[in-house]
């Protein structure tokens, strides 16, 4: 275990409470890269399609995130040479 304090510190973003450590800690740049925009969507398929698509998602080691934005990209790569 550490002998170092804990301190609580404001981020440079936003207000944001973060942690302040002797060393190391949060740095502008710091971290995984975004790939896109977020938005949340609701999408009602049926249990077995569900399950299909979680059978998919497993054997490929991957989320259903990634098993869906593949899908749609590759649906709108597909369709974007007939525009």
């Amino acid at each position: 275990m550490h002998d170092e304090p804990l301190k609580i510190g404001l981020s440079n973003k936003d207000g944001q409470l973060g942690f302040v450590f002797a060393r190391g800690g949060p740095r502008d740049g710091a971290g995984r890269k975004g790939i896109g925009i977020t938005k949340k969507v609701s999408l009602t398929l049926t249990k077995e399609v569900w399950e299909e698509i979680d059978r998919e998602c497993e054997d490929l080691d991957i989320s259903r995130s990634s098993f869906l934005r593949n899908v749609i990209e590759f649906y709108h790569a597909a369709n974007k040479k007939d525009r």
